[in-house]
């Protein structure tokens, strides 16, 4: 993609109508920059770690094709390596009711880790119904349904170089 047309992109969100951009690919750039310590969250994370480091993935499903947490997270794929011994440091794109990522820290913490952190782009504090720590957070954030950077509804929007708010009548229906 040439940076004129990323620029023109970037800019417009023409073809997103009524997307607010909450917070720009810049201001999550810087952020991530700051902490050096969710998949594309994860691969601008990884360029900042100067330490040897190895990378693994898990997938879980707890919103479907909703707007709404189900309350049930499902494991689709667990860790392919051993972190028995190892410092782990678990990435997410979002903390927003706590019971996915408690799901994930006492799955996790199953496997024996030395140490296990969690470092969070955005935390949604307001909609916190489990108790939710993190050690590095990105960006507080307030209740309102985002999109892009990773982040989908219905598997859409999640190209969106920037988190953006999308609006309750693009997800809620009369």
């Amino acid at each position: 993609m040439t940076p004129a047309i990323a620029n023109s992109m970037h800019g417009t969100h023409a073809h997103r109508p009524n997307l607010k951009v909450l917070l720009s690919r810049e201001q999550i750039a810087r952020r991530v920059a700051e902490l050096k310590e969710a998949c594309i969250f994860l691969s601008e994370l990884a360029r900042q770690i100067e330490l040897d480091s190895t990378f693994d993935f898990i997938s879980i499903s707890s919103y479907g094709n909703r707007s709404e947490h189900s309350g049930e997270v499902r494991l689709a794929k667990d860790i392919d390596q051993s972190i028995e011994g190892k410092n782990v440091i678990l990435v997410e794109d979002i903390l927003d009711t706590g019971l996915t990522l408690n799901y994930l820290k006492e799955l996790l913490l199953a496997h024996q880790p030395a140490a296990l952190k969690v470092a969070a782009l955005l935390n949604k504090p307001a909609r916190h119904i489990q108790p939710v720590h993190a050690d590095y957070i990105g960006f507080e954030i307030p209740n309102e349904f985002v999109v892009g950077y990773g982040m989908d509804y219905a598997e859409h929007y999640r190209n969106l170089p920037d988190v953006c708010i999308l609006p309750p009548e693009m997800y809620q229906s009369g």
